[in-house]
């Protein structure tokens, strides 16, 4: 059995798990406030490295998944959008061919297909209807909205090309795609039925996947979008996120320094959070050079995947609790370390070394 020494500002936090709270993002208890500042290093997108650095040894040569596989965060992004920038081939005169983007609002149909409610007038469907059945179009959608703080090149983005079709009123998912339109879209239900509106259905035949700047990207095959299930807490991510940056400054500098186990860090900050763990951007100073700051990308892993917004804050919590139990000297029987096992790998490095 671990004895484990309660920090007193953990304790507060503990506590709120046994109360319910109207906003669930609210039961994370508040930390010491500080402001972070936008980092500007480049990562390399290619340093991606798979590497232990919590000083745990594991015995089994197959490391612990902590971390979204690529189809998986592709899904997600595009589950959580439910609007985006529709590109298709222009026909007007002097502009034939080249690019034209449309904004437009969408949900998904049970294979991850896009499904559009447009107007027949408009200049992207008089588009569609001139290219034809071979003619291609790209949904482009990223994360980040009226309620999410982050945007810009900082988020996860991702973008379906493929055909575009009608649907007809006798396809098998027709009542479905109408309620889920008019749920996640409220003023549907006032032009669905309007001769003037059709449901159209994109069909992916190449699918791209951005994590964020200087972050990874790759092309993912449509069967494994297909298969992929969108992470649990993707619509509550943000929220966390802004919670962690805005009131656990102190507890976030402690798990670079004690888990992560680097030093003289300058800024921290959560860039991203799902049911296996945590993302981490840790900007630093290079020893010997105190004018020289790096910024290294660090994933966290849960000890096991979390199934809901309170599982997750519970996770973060005991790492927050053994960062400071380990710089505090708490030991646990036969000298465990706190936090030796937490499952860490560092993700991406400054290549401006």
């Amino acid at each position: 059995m671990k004895i484990m020494a309660i920090q007193p500002g953990v304790v507060t936090a503990l506590t709120c798990f046994l109360l319910s709270s109207s906003n669930p993002i609210e039961a994370f208890s508040t930390g010491s406030n500080g402001k972070t500042s936008r980092l500007s290093s480049s990562l390399s997108a290619s340093a991606v490295i798979s590497e232990k650095v919590n000083g745990s040894h594991s015995s089994s040569s197959t490391p612990p998944k902590i971390r979204l596989n690529v189809p998986e965060k592709a899904r997600t992004v595009i589950s959580v959008c439910t609007s985006g920038t529709l590109c298709t081939s222009s026909y007007m005169d002097e502009i034939q061919g080249a690019p034209f983007g449309s904004f437009v609002d969408y949900v998904l149909d049970d294979k991850g297909n896009p499904v559009l409610l447009m107007n027949e007038m408009s200049m992207h469907t008089v588009n569609i209807q001139k290219a034809g059945s071979d003619g291609l179009v790209t949904l482009f959608a990223q994360l980040g909205g009226p309620n999410q703080s982050s945007h810009g090149q900082d988020v996860s983005r991702c973008s379906i090309t493929g055909t575009i079709e009608k649907i007809d009123a006798s396809a098998e998912d027709w009542d479905t795609i109408r309620m889920r339109y008019g749920i996640a879209h409220s003023y549907a239900d006032q032009v669905m039925d309007s001769p003037k509106f059709y449901f159209y259905r994109l069909i992916p035949r190449k699918i791209y996947f951005v994590g964020g700047f200087g972050v990874s990207s790759e092309w993912v095959p449509p069967p494994e979008y297909t298969e992929a299930t969108p992470d649990i807490l993707a619509k509550d991510a943000s929220n966390i996120m802004d919670r962690l940056n805005r009131d656990h400054s102190d507890d976030l500098l402690l798990t670079a320094t004690q888990i992560l186990g680097v030093n003289e860090v300058e800024n921290v900050r959560v860039t991203g959070v799902d049911r296996l763990g945590m993302d981490m951007r840790v900007t630093s100073r290079v020893p010997r050079r105190k004018n020289k700051l790096v910024t290294d990308e660090f994933r966290v892993g849960f000890r096991i995947p979390v199934i809901s917004v309170e599982d997750a804050k519970s996770e973060v919590l005991k790492v927050f609790q053994e960062a400071w139990e380990k710089e505090n000297g708490v030991t646990w029987g036969s000298d465990e370390i706190p936090g030796a096992d937490i499952p860490v790998l560092k993700t991406a490095e400054d290549s401006l070394m």
